[in-house]
């Protein structure tokens, strides 16, 4: 037979890291990092070959992603998976104690991965959408 054990896997530094990998598909911990601060929030993301899965952890965050209906930020809660479909823009915001559970094709950052800026008129569209918790002092 194989070798049989559980591997118990946690990440505290900042920013993504990959901690399975198997076949297709890759499970990360991504943690705050400087790019997901309400100071430097203005890019959106897309995949084209393959969906991504985000699950608020701990913290508080926001995704925001472009829909067929327009742009819409969802305040996150945790244990509640949101799966951002292929090709579609988004990114997310956190506080500094936020974590993220992401699942997604092992080779998505080989693959097709696209960036553009907000327009001015999408941001003002998301500030208009944030939860009070984002934009309070």
């Amino acid at each position: 037979m194989g070798n049989h054990r559980v591997d118990q896997l946690t990440w505290v530094e900042d920013d993504f890291q990959p901690v399975v990998e198997f076949g297709d598909w890759l499970v990360a911990l991504m943690n705050w990092s400087p790019r997901f601060d309400l100071s430097g929030w203005g890019t959106l993301e897309r995949h084209n070959h393959t969906d991504e899965v985000f699950v608020l952890q701990k913290g508080r965050a926001v995704l925001f992603v472009d829909t067929d209906a327009g742009l819409e930020c969802i305040d996150m809660t945790p244990g509640v998976v949101c799966n951002v479909t292929q090709g579609t823009w988004h990114n997310v915001i956190g506080t500094t104690d936020v974590q993220w559970l992401i699942v997604e094709s092992r080779h998505a950052p080989d693959q097709a991965t696209e960036y553009r800026p907000l327009t001015d008129d999408e941001r003002i569209n998301l500030l208009g959408q944030f939860p009070e918790w984002l934009v309070q002092p």
